[in-house]
């Protein structure tokens, strides 16, 4: 009689929950027709065949990607200013993906601005000031409120891979004051495009990035969502034939913890649909060639997105066990597990082949999170794996310290 009582709870809970989809894509340089003097050159009206037919082009490319994507809020890098986003707005209404609220940053003088659009009205929006230093965009803060609880969104698009870290480290610490000033139990979402790799050291020390099982409730910590996916999976960009993942979602223990809004386990997704790689298998940016623009492609970045539910959230397994590799080559094994002093024997283009000390077992490791020397040893905590050419292989893990 319990359970049938908690089960009925449990059905009449996620009728009446609220869930949202939330998204982040850089829509590589969206700009009018309108002549203002800070697009970059390639964007000058009618130069560059950069002409209102080539601009209507871009503008239902990018409809296309993001009435398919179907979020509930969009965060947006790249947009030139409010009317840009506003025929954004009527192109997206015209292919039948209405979004009727949106909000942009208002740096001076910078060519690209940070942007929201939303199905659900907007509470507040405000600019957040990293620097007036020009060239370090805004960070814009976003207020919704989700069944009476208040949602914060920060969207970010941080300078230029070609820059210095320094200016992203500038970002990094806005960006954590602005957090900090927040209520303790305060519900936010961090999105956008960081221009830097997931696994930054130096931008993860700042934010305090960790593992989902070790968020703090009482302390300033984030978990960046790339962490739900295999290591050979985290990439939305590619920087000079580097795979990054560049564009991200943060999320605090707040949106865990079984109140308000919380997170729902393993929703992280990249929109990677084959019409926008080319059939080489590259992503199909937007196309400008010898001085003119095309009028074929999308982004140079690919969309993220996550899902969330006013449903209490689920807890997943933390517990971490020791075992060998005599075990994950076993068919059922309950990760995470610890190795003890494994080997590594072999390197290979994508990975390792590692060898406990004892049993001489072996499995490969596909993509590197954190550098393996060849013949050192290793304790490592092992998250995924996956079964490929008859055998197991571990496609996350992380260095114990």
């Amino acid at each position: 009689m319990k359970k049938a009582l908690s089960l009925l709870t449990l059905f009449f809970s996620f009728l009446h929950s609220t869930q949202l989809k939330i998204a982040s894509y850089n829509i590589e340089n969206l700009f009018d027709m309108y002549y203002n003097g800070t697009e970059y050159k390639e964007y000058i009206p009618n130069k560059h065949n950069w002409t209102k037919s080539i601009l209507n082009k871009k503008l239902t490319n990018i409809s296309e990607v993001i009435c398919e994507i179907d979020a509930d809020i969009i965060g947006l890098q790249e947009v030139e200013n409010i009317n840009a986003l506003k025929l954004l707005q009527k192109s997206l209404k015209y292919y039948g993906c209405n979004y009727k609220y949106s909000a942009i940053t208002h740096k001076s003088k910078s060519a690209i601005q940070i942007a929201v659009l939303s199905k659900i009205p907007i509470k507040s929006h405000k600019d957040i000031i990293v620097t007036k230093v020009l060239g370090v965009r805004n960070i814009l803060e976003a207020k919704f409120i989700i069944d009476k609880n208040p949602l914060y969104l920060y969207i970010n698009h941080w300078n230029s891979k070609r820059s210095s870290i320094g200016k992203r480290v500038l970002s990094a610490k806005a960006l954590k004051r602005i957090i900090l000033s927040l209520p303790e139990s305060a519900e936010y979402i961090i999105l956008g495009d960081f221009n830097t790799n997931y696994n930054n050291s130096k931008i993860n020390s700042i934010l305090n990035s960790v593992r989902k099982c070790n968020l703090l409730k009482d302390k300033f910590s984030l978990y960046n969502l790339w962490l739900e996916e295999p290591i050979y999976r985290r990439w939305s960009y590619n920087f000079y034939g580097k795979k990054e993942g560049i564009d991200a979602i943060f999320i605090p223990y707040s949106l865990i913890d079984g109140k308000g809004v919380d997170y729902i386990n393993n929703s992280f997704s990249i929109f990677k649909k084959r019409y926008i790689f080319h059939k080489r298998g590259y992503i199909l940016r937007w196309e400008y060639k010898k001085g003119r623009h095309k009028g074929v492609g999308y982004s140079d970045h690919l969309a993220i997105s996550a899902n969330f539910s006013t449903k209490a959230y689920i807890k997943e397994n933390c517990k971490i066990k020791l075992g060998s590799i005599k075990k994950l080559l076993l068919d059922k094994v309950d990760l995470p597990i610890k190795l003890e002093q494994v080997k590594v024997i072999k390197k290979f283009k994508n990975g390792v082949y590692i060898e406990d000390n004892l049993s001489k077992e072996k499995i490969a490791i596909f993509g590197i999170n954190e550098e393996l020397l060849l013949g050192e040893k290793y304790n490592i905590i092992v998250y995924k794996r996956k079964f490929y050419n008859g055998k197991y292989e571990i496609t996350d893990y992380s260095i114990i310290r």
